[in-house]
């Protein structure tokens, strides 16, 4: 009795270990790689290829699905590997312009500061073809929708919307989404727009900013990237806290709210050391599975390099 007690017990620590660190391992980052490339701000796929930009660079990369650099589109022409604080688009969120005709890649910049941040980017991905345009004329909408400052930092296509993400800080301790009509490039004055407040982004770490966004089409989830920074003005960087994934389920019925809160929240440094000193700016999704979400993160150290990270994450 003794002998077939202890192996029952043995094989059900055996199981739980098993189950405890499958659990574990569905989050741990895969695959992580470093760039000379500065201040990585957004990250998209497309066609098994990543699209990286940076707030600060010059050029949007284009990689592979192993982080190798296939490719680049030059956006400014500067005798600086980095366009100056001052006067940088400050391009912060990316995503697919899905038209089956011409894909594309929209970047956006975060409107923090006139005139320079007001400005966006069409990507033609078929003939590599570049157009740059202003965003001036929505962006003064924002400030009716009961957004006091302008600072937009992530965006993704959900079904029938394009919807960005609004930074605040920690004097401004508000942050919001935004949606709008996927057509809203060419009606900036009369495309709808919804706002709606997002909960949860003060604890005793401080103030929690969200940074990007990703939608997973085939869980209609919502997910965020949010981090910590000791910044109070929408213009000037902080030290970098932490980083977080935000998970917000059947985003399709909520997109009417006046607030939301996430179902999920992820703190990124207790699944993988290497996420300390990195705040964490944009997600893409890869791929869903039955059970996972595979996404790509990209990070900034504010020290001119930028970081990407697969990771997957249970659904």
């Amino acid at each position: 009795m003794i002998k077939t007690e202890f192996t029952v017990t043995g094989f059900l620590v055996f199981l739980f270990f098993n189950i405890f660190l499958s659990c574990n391992s569905s989050h741990e980052p895969i695959e992580i790689k470093q760039f000379s490339y500065p201040s990585g701000s957004g990250i998209e796929f497309y066609n098994e290829h990543f699209y990286l930009i940076g707030d600060d660079a010059t050029s949007l990369l284009q990689l592979d699905n192993n982080f190798n650099i296939t490719d680049s589109i030059l956006l400014y022409d500067s005798i600086q590997g980095r366009i100056p604080k001052e006067t940088k688009p400050d391009l912060e969120g990316i995503t697919v312009i899905n038209d089956k005709d011409n894909p594309g890649l929209l970047i956006i910049g975060s409107g923090s500061l006139k005139p320079y941040r007001n400005t966006a980017w069409l990507i033609d991905l078929s003939k590599k073809g570049k157009t740059e345009f202003r965003v001036d004329s929505f962006y003064q909408r924002l400030n009716t929708k009961g957004l006091e400052v302008i600072n937009i930092e992530g965006i993704c296509a959900i079904p029938g919307n394009i919807v960005f993400s609004n930074r605040g800080n920690k004097v401004y301790q508000k942050n919001f989404l935004i949606l709008t009509s996927a057509d809203f490039i060419t009606n900036q004055s009369t495309s709808a727009i919804h706002s709606i407040q997002i909960n949860g982004s003060e604890d005793t770490a401080g103030f929690k900013g969200v940074s990007g966004l990703a939608y997973a089409p085939g869980s209609d989830k919502l997910i965020l990237t949010v981090s910590t920074e000791d910044t109070r003005n929408a213009y000037e960087d902080g030290t970098i806290g932490k980083s977080y994934l935000w998970i917000i389920d059947n985003i399709s019925s909520k997109i009417k709210n006046d607030t939301i809160s996430a179902n999920r929240i992820i703190d990124l440094e207790t699944i993988d050391s290497r996420f300390a000193g990195e705040k964490v700016e944009s997600a893409c999704v890869i791929s869903e599975n039955e059970k996972n979400i595979f996404l790509a993160l990209t990070a900034d150290n504010d020290k001119g390099s930028s970081t990407v990270f697969k990771i997957n994450i249970l659904k």
